[in-house]
């Protein structure tokens, strides 16, 4: 039996109805009728529940999912999706850098390095509970984490009680690494580079779409990316394709495609964050937006930073870009209060899950953005610090530990100031399923997205959305 994940209507239902919760929409006589009717909540972890539901549920599970869509939502005016709208809540919205600021090919590759490595540090305990990961770490002398996951001296009813995320234990443990493996958290910045290629700076949504269409396997997707592309397919044009049943639109997915806005932005979050946008909202909606144009910002700011100690500006960039009074703004300035607060990192950690865990995914945006600037504040943009504190903060793993790398990647300036027991690892090779890079190393990588970074802005292109392969 194939039950394709993230796209079944009656397990997208109890996804949605958690979603009105967060932003503010008044639907407890919709939960009562599909709890009444025998609908399950959501899988907790995995991306279906195992077994399909009736043809009655499903049909009453779209037609719910699309009474919800209707309701209006208490938070609209606070966290609105449009660029213009957002730009009206933000009065300190980053200007132009009055002389262009420009990045350097090492620093990019840093930047590489440092998402590849908080990816791969973050792999093996994806999915797993806060305290599996502890336990883990804590067996393998790997406590505080300061490197990368190891089998090794586990006690074998532990890995027995929280074996190690199954498709990536073979390939992101210590003593299996061989190289990059593929993960979306890379693939996406692999996309964004041929999105740049194709279509210049000044790309559109539909664009995004496009691109899509012609290079991204349907089964390298997940969550609200996987029901967008669903939604093309169907014929839902951008940015409906953001909300058409896709309770996943405040979630991560936005904020792991915004690296390479920001890196080919250095010294301006402004820019940084409009050209994210246009990424995002094929997808995304409010927070999901917003955490995207956050993640950009403080980027576009580290390529342009003279250090580690400038990750507090960054961060800073990044609020600037997003509606002060948005559920994101509050959770990531609630984080960095914590951060500055409480010496020992744990403690920070605890009380962001007690804070957001009861009512979030652990996918969804707004407590894993707070969880990385967290750990940025907390480590004072060190690398090792940063990526350490991220991945053990738990939630998303891999994607935290990858935007975390990025930023401390670029603060560090250089692969040579990168420990080289976290990047020797991986060969400089990266695998992927995006055409024609599959094994390319992060040298070439650093190259292209500086040529990129320094090119000229095209016009933007007028031409219908559909495949542009024949």
């Amino acid at each position: 039996m194939l039950r394709l994940t993230w796209v079944q209507p009656e397990d997208l239902i109890g996804h949605e109805l958690r979603q009105a919760a967060l932003d503010g929409r008044e639907a407890a006589r919709i939960a009562a009728r599909w709890e009444a009717a025998g609908g399950r909540t959501a899988p907790v972890r995995a991306g279906a529940s195992a077994q399909p539901a009736s043809r009655y549920l499903r049909t009453l599970a779209e037609d719910l999912l699309d009474e919800l869509a209707d309701l209006p939502s208490r938070t609209a005016d606070r966290e609105p999706t449009g660029l213009a709208a957002i730009k009206a809540l933000c009065p300190d919205w980053p200007a132009p850098p009055a002389v262009p600021v420009r990045t350097t090919p090492d620093r990019l590759e840093a930047a590489w390095l440092g998402r590849a490595v908080g990816c791969l540090l973050g792999k093996p305990v994806e999915k797993l509970p806060l305290d599996a990961i502890r336990a883990l770490a804590r067996s393998t002398g790997n406590w505080p984490l300061r490197g990368y996951f190891t089998a090794k001296g586990a006690p074998a009813e532990l890995l027995a009680a929280h074996p190690w995320n199954r498709r990536s234990a073979t390939t992101s443990l210590a003593e299996n690494i061989d190289g990059m493996p593929e993960d979306d958290d890379l693939n996406y910045p692999l996309l964004n580079l041929l999105l740049l290629q194709r279509y210049g700076r000044a790309f559109t949504t539909a664009d995004v779409a496009r691109l899509w269409l012609d290079e991204l396997p349907a089964g390298r997707t997940f969550t609200a990316e996987r029901v967008a592309l669903r939604n093309l397919l169907l014929g839902v044009e951008p940015p409906h394709t953001a909300r058409h049943r896709n309770p996943f639109r405040e979630w991560i997915g936005a904020l792991i495609r915004a690296d390479v806005h920001g890196w080919t932005h250095p010294g301006d979050p402004g820019a940084a964050a409009e050209q994210a946008h246009r990424d995002a909202t094929l997808t995304h909606t409010a927070n999901g937006v917003h955490a995207a144009m956050f993640a950009a910002a403080v980027i576009a700011r580290a390529a342009g930073a003279t250090g580690p100690g400038d990750v507090h500006a960054c961060l800073r960039a990044g609020l600037a870009v997003i509606p002060p009074e948005s559920r994101l703004a509050r959770a990531v300035g609630h984080a960095t209060a914590l951060a500055r607060t409480h010496e020992d990192f744990d403690t920070v950690v605890d009380l962001l899950h007690a804070r957001y865990g009861p009512d979030h995914h652990w996918v969804h945006a707004v407590p894993n953005t707070a969880l990385i600037a967290a750990a940025l504040t907390h480590a004072d943009g060190d690398f090792t610090g940063s990526i350490c504190r991220a991945v053990s903060g738990g939630w998303d793993t891999d994607s935290n530990g990858a935007t975390a790398g990025s930023v401390a990647g670029l603060l560090a300036g250089s692969p040579a100031a990168l420990p080289d027991h976290w990047t020797a690892p991986l060969k400089n090779r990266l695998a992927t399923s995006v055409g024609g890079l599959d094994g390319t190393g992060f040298d070439a990588l650093a190259r292209l997205t500086h040529d990129l970074a320094h090119a000229p802005v095209p016009a933007p292109d007028p031409t219908p959305l559909e495949a542009t392969r024949p």
